[in-house]
C-alpha cells in the first residue's frame, strides 16, 4: 500500500487526532530546547572547567533549531500561525537559513520528492565516495550554499526556479534584513571589544553542522525516485534524546506522506503507518555503516 492509499483509510476521526495543533505542547518543548541552549550558554559565559568542549554540546543544540525551524514553516508545531512565523524567523537567524526562500525550497522538495528533475535537494549530489562523505559532514558546501543563497537573494530577485515570481521581492527584503542584522551584531561585538558572538555562536554552529549532516543524510539517501512517500523516504528508529532533540523528525516517513501532522503526533502516526513503511533503518549507526559499505 503506497502512502495515499493508506491516508484514505484514516477515518475522519483518525484525521482530525492526528492533526491537531497545540500551542501548549510545542510551546513546551520550545521551553527544553531554548531552556538546554541558555544552560550551556552561561557554562560558556562563566569559563568552567574544560568549557571549550561545551562548545561542541552548544552548536549541536543551536544546529538542531533546524528541525524546529523545519517543522514551523510547516506552521504545525504551534496552533497560532504568528508564532509559527515569528519560531521560523529566528531560527533563521540563528542558522543563518533565510525563512521564507528555506519555505520555498522545502515545498518543492515535499511536491516532488526524489523527483531527479524537481526535487531542489538533488541539484546536490549526495556523497558517492568516502572523500565526498567527509567533505559532505565537514558542512563546507551547506555553508557554501547558504550564504550565496543570502547574498545573491540580497542582490537581486531570486531566480531559482522554485520561487514563485510573487515572493521575490519579500525574500530579497528577507535577505537584506538579515545581512543588515549581522553587520549591525558585528559591529557591536568590534565596538565593544567582545568574541561572544563567535563563542556563543558561529563557532559551535560550525562545530555542530558534522551532527546535523550525520543526521540529514538518512532522510532520503538510497531510496528509490518513486512518488510513494513510505518508499522514498527514510524513517530511522532512534534514541528519545535524538527524537527530543529533532522534533520527532526521524520519523520522515510519516512525515512526508502526511505533512500536517504536528511533532507531537508523530510517533502516533507512526504506530498507525509502520506496516506500510518500506524504509525502515534501525539507527542512524546501522544507516552510516550500510552507507559506507554500498
Amino acid at each position: 500500500m503506497d502512502h495515499r492509499s493508506f491516508i484514505r483509510t484514516l477515518t475522519s476521526e483518525q484525521r482530525k487526532a492526528l492533526t491537531v495543533k497545540s500551542n501548549g505542547k510545542g510551546l513546551a518543548q520550545l521551553a527544553i530546547h531554548l531552556g538546554a541552549i541558555l544552560i550551556v550558554t552561561m557554562l560558556i559565559v562563566y569559563r568552567i572547567p574544560f568549557w571549550p568542549a561545551l562548545l561542541v554540546l552548544q552548536g549541536i543544540l543551536l544546529i538542531f533549531l533546524f528541525c524546529l525551524m523545519h517543522e514551523s514553516v510547516h506552521r504545525t508545531p504551534f496552533r497560532t500561525r504568528w508564532i509559527n512565523d515569528a519560531v521560523a524567523t529566528s531560527c533563521g537567524l540563528v542558522l543563518v537559513l533565510p525563512p521564507e526562500w528555506f519555505r520555498q525550497f522545502h515545498f518543492a522538495h515535499h511536491r516532488y520528492t526524489q523527483d531527479p528533475d524537481k526535487d531542489p535537494e538533488l541539484a546536490s549530489s549526495k556523497p558517492n565516495t568516502f572523500g565526498e562523505y567527509l567533505i559532505y559532514l565537514s558542512g563546507f558546501p551547506v555553508w557554501k550554499s547558504q550564504l550565496s543563497a543570502l547574498v545573491n537573494n540580497a542582490l537581486s530577485p531570486c531566480q531559482d526556479s522554485f520561487v514563485p515570481v510573487a515572493k521575490q521581492q519579500l525574500i530579497r527584503a528577507e535577505a537584506i534584513g538579515m545581512l543588515l542584522l549581522y553587520s549591525l551584531l558585528l559591529g557591536v561585538s568590534w565596538h565593544w571589544q567582545t568574541a561572544n558572538l563567535l563563542y556563543l555562536w558561529l563557532i559551535p554552529l560550525i562545530l555542530g553542522q558534522p551532527f546535523l549532516r550525520l543526521y540529514l543524510l538518512a532522510e532520503h539517501s538510497h531510496c528509490k525516485n518513486v512518488t510513494d512517500m513510505f518508499e522514498n523516504t527514510r524513517t530511522t528508529m532512534t534514541h528519545h534524546l535524538i527524537y527530543r532533540l529533532s522534533w520527532n523528525m526521524p520519523y520522515h516517513a510519516e512525515h512526508h506522506a502526511y505533512p500536517q501532522v504536528p511533532f507531537h503526533r508523530l510517533a502516533d502516526f507512526h504506530t498507525l503507518a509502520k506496516p506500510h513503511l518500506k524504509v525502515l533503518t534501525p539507527g542512524y549507526r546501522k544507516f552510516h555503516r550500510d552507507y559506507l559499505d554500498t
